[in-house]
């Protein structure tokens, strides 16, 4: 009895031996699997950020590279890529190595940004590969929802929704939800801006609630830079885009003022056309800006005739108008209007806003820029709640509503950029308060627009970069 049970103690010692053995192996095994995995996970992500930049040496390689030539989209080869270098450390040896994808936007046959995907493998490890995208191209004025090459007046109706600039003083008595920005330290503000007598004040001064991003001075941004090749653009039109030649009488003389009295009504519509009539003539009214005075502007169409209905070429959607334009409707795809004259020295086309201007679609394959040689006007009777969308530049004057007696409107909604060498101004103030124009205002920028505008749109700045960065 003694025997039996101390050989069964012993088997059980035995067995118990054998399990806590078990599971010492197996918990060091899964000790050691841990620290196996996690000693990959270190090195995958010692690789992987090696990886990654290698592929962002690869953006800063060609940046540097199109600085110094900035038509060549072959990285020197004049051969297809992919475009592979190898990057070593500056102590010697390889590293790895960046392989270069090159895709121009081309409108009308020029490049309006270059889209560079760079993919970067370390030699350590090379089945770990970063790829980093990047759109090459300079600054667009579409960032801003205005540029203003004057002294400027926001009044209290005003919402805006996007950085403001001018390369005057400001005076900011509505709501900002970004950066307002003057390019100098102070200004006069006169009677005209709601100062009397006139008084020095800040760059930017009012009672607006934003106040905390108010800035300056700050830089100016060159309305020079931004200019327009107006003869290039007329010659990309003439060959791939569509031109409209100046008829008829370009200019009228009203009691005393040459005015234009015709010119050419643009309405797009949503399946990618344009309606193009001949405006035969126009209705004058008596207008007052702060620096013309009282004078006659003939922006109401009172007659015109049917062209006809053209589809906007999609390789080069550029619509060149060589003299007066009306325009209005619904806009598919990326689309540019330039009003400019070159036949008729000393005639500078105006664009008039006639009508509400929306997108097909409000995802960011639609936009419009219309560029003016001179300024961009809503006219006399227009509409009591008028919603624009586009980059509005006016370069030689200004994007703006004269004062009209007696001519009271609701709301103006703009969805987009105003680009204005001189003082915007869509509504009037008299002795009593609001007198003339809109009496609510609501602006803001179109982000969608910043990094992909339509083409030839003016960029704000003459130094390309990176406008567009991610990693795919």
């Amino acid at each position: 009895m003694h025997n039996n049970t101390t050989q069964y103690n012993k088997g059980i010692a035995i067995i118990l031996v054998l399990v806590f053995a078990g599971v010492f192996v197996m918990s060091m095994s899964a000790l050691m699997g841990f620290i196996l995995t996690q000693a990959q996970l270190g090195t995958e992500k010692v690789v992987r950020e090696q990886a990654f930049g290698i592929a962002e040496a690869g953006l800063e390689y060609y940046h540097w590279f199109l600085i110094q030539h900035p038509n060549d989209l072959q990285d020197g080869t004049g051969t297809s890529g992919p475009y592979v270098h190898q990057y070593t450390d500056p102590s010697g040896g390889s590293v790895g190595n960046f392989s270069l994808s090159i895709v121009g936007n081309k409108s009308c046959g020029v490049v309006q940004s270059v889209d560079i995907t760079s993919t970067g493998t370390s030699d350590i490890d090379p089945k770990f590969k970063r790829t980093l995208f990047g759109r090459h191209a300079a600054k667009s004025v579409a960032e801003y929802s205005y540029i203003i090459g004057a002294d400027v007046w926001a009044g209290s109706d005003r919402n805006i929704t996007g950085p403001y600039h001018s390369n005057g003083g400001i005076r900011m008595d509505g709501t900002n939800n970004s950066t307002v920005s003057s390019a100098v330290s102070s200004w006069l503000c006169d009677y005209s801006f709601g100062c009397s007598p006139s008084q020095t004040q800040n760059g930017v001064f009012g009672s607006g609630t934003g106040s905390a991003l108010w800035k300056y001075p700050t830089n100016s941004i060159s309305f020079a830079d931004m200019a327009t090749n107006f003869s290039n653009m007329k010659s990309y039109a003439q060959s791939s885009g569509i031109y409209l030649a100046p008829y008829g009488n370009t200019t009228i003389n009203y009691a005393g003022y040459n005015t234009a009295a015709d010119g050419y009504h643009l309405i797009f519509n949503s399946d990618g056309t344009v309606d193009i009539y001949k405006v035969t003539s126009t209705s004058g009214y008596w207008g007052w800006l702060s620096d013309t005075g009282w004078t006659p502007d003939f922006h109401i169409i009172y007659s015109e005739s049917f062209v006809e209905r053209k589809t906007i070429p999609a390789s080069c959607s550029l619509i060149f108008v060589e003299d007066k334009v009306w325009i209005e409707g619904t806009v598919k795809g990326k689309v540019t209007v330039v009003a400019a004259d070159l036949t008729n020295n000393g005639y500078n086309p105006d664009v008039i806003i006639n009508g509400d201007i929306n997108y097909s679609t409000l995802d960011g394959s639609d936009g419009l820029t219309v560029i003016s040689e001179n300024g961009i006007f809503i006219p006399p009777q227009s509409q009591n709640n008028l919603s624009i969308r586009g980059i509005f530049v006016a370069q030689g004057d200004r994007f703006g509503r004269s004062y009209y007696s007696y001519d009271t409107k609701n709301q103006l909604t703009i969805h987009g950029s105003i680009i204005s060498k001189k003082r915007v101004g869509t509504s009037w103030a008299c002795g009593n308060g609001f007198c003339s124009g809109y009496a609510n205002r609501i602006s803001s920028y179109d982000r969608l627009q910043t990094t992909n505008p339509p083409p030839f749109t003016p960029a704000s700045t003459t130094t390309a970069q990176y406008v567009l960065w991610r990693e795919q």
